[in-house]
């Protein structure tokens, strides 16, 4: 019996940060950054639909991005929303976690391996993405 996958997601604007597990849920790798028009995550939700159907994934974790003093916003909103569209759309569950750091988590790991402010632009959607999922596995025991 083949283990489900964890997907892990950093949604954007114009972005989409994914990352996977390994079948044994334990370690995230990063799969891609995914680029679509302005808000247009309908785009995004296929892409998603298209990987969670070719990976065989089991559960979604995204980030959601709250103000540092924990209030939800207007960016956190649009990640709720796209949860919905996930499990409407996909019918996979969905966690929500907390991705306040991500991105400075995953930028200081890219600075401190001398990876291009170039090569970082392009990447740290994906790597953002493999923090939320990483901090989630971790959380979880794998």
């Amino acid at each position: 019996m083949i283990n489900k996958r964890v997907l892990g997601l950093d949604l954007g604007s114009r972005t989409l940060g994914i990352a996977l597990s390994d079948s044994l849920g334990m370690i995230a790798s990063g799969l891609e950054t995914y680029k679509f028009k302005d808000n247009d995550y309908g785009s995004a939700l296929k892409r998603v639909k298209e990987i969670c159907e070719e990976k065989q994934v089991g559960l979604i974790v995204l980030g959601l991005p709250k103000h540092m003093n924990n209030d939800v916003g207007d960016k956190a909103n649009i990640s709720i929303e796209f949860k919905s569209m996930i499990e409407n759309e996909i019918g996979i569950k969905v966690v929500l976690l907390d991705e306040r750091w991500s991105t400075t988590l995953a930028e200081k790991r890219l600075i401190s391996a001398n990876v291009s402010r170039k090569k970082r632009k392009e990447i740290i959607d994906k790597m953002a993405a493999v923090v939320i999922l990483q901090d989630y596995l971790d959380s979880t025991g794998g």
